[in-house]
């Protein structure tokens, strides 16, 4: 199997059920990612995980070959890369002014929907090798 196509498919079903699990309990998750900024040891966890997903996905892509997947697959690496290095250099209090400027609640369902359906695309374009899904082309 093609590395980039094993990417997309775990990186894009993780998207889904983390963008869905986001959005079916919008306070609860809050509340969630609120806990989880007060504690530095597994912030600074989640920032290695982060970091080597995203290096991962930034060394084993080539976003200049001209293909759609690549180029998505690169931009989510750095987006993996750069946000796992925020948790693991940037002090909490600064993180915490960064979620307040950023006002997480009233951005949720946005970031959310858009996660969503990166990973969709993702998913799609992961497995329709496999499963022979055919494109849908407007008539």
């Amino acid at each position: 199997m093609e590395p980039s196509l094993l990417c997309a498919q775990i990186t894009g079903l993780s998207l889904v059920a983390v963008s869905a699990a986001m959005l079916s309990r919008p306070r609860g998750m809050i509340t969630m990612v609120e806990r989880l900024l007060e504690n530095p040891p597994i912030m600074y966890v989640l920032g290695v995980v982060q970091l080597v997903g995203g290096l991962t996905m930034v060394l084993t892509q080539d976003p200049t070959s001209g293909a759609n997947l690549p180029l998505v697959l690169s931009l989510v690496g750095w987006w993996l890369l750069i946000r796992g290095g925020m948790l693991m250099f940037v002090s909490p209090e600064a993180l915490w002014s960064l979620v307040d400027s950023i006002e997480l609640p009233k951005y949720h369902y946005l970031s959310n929907i858009a996660g969503l359906f990166i990973g969709l695309y993702l998913a799609y374009t992961g497995f329709n090798h496999i499963l022979d899904l055919k494109t849908i082309v407007p008539m």
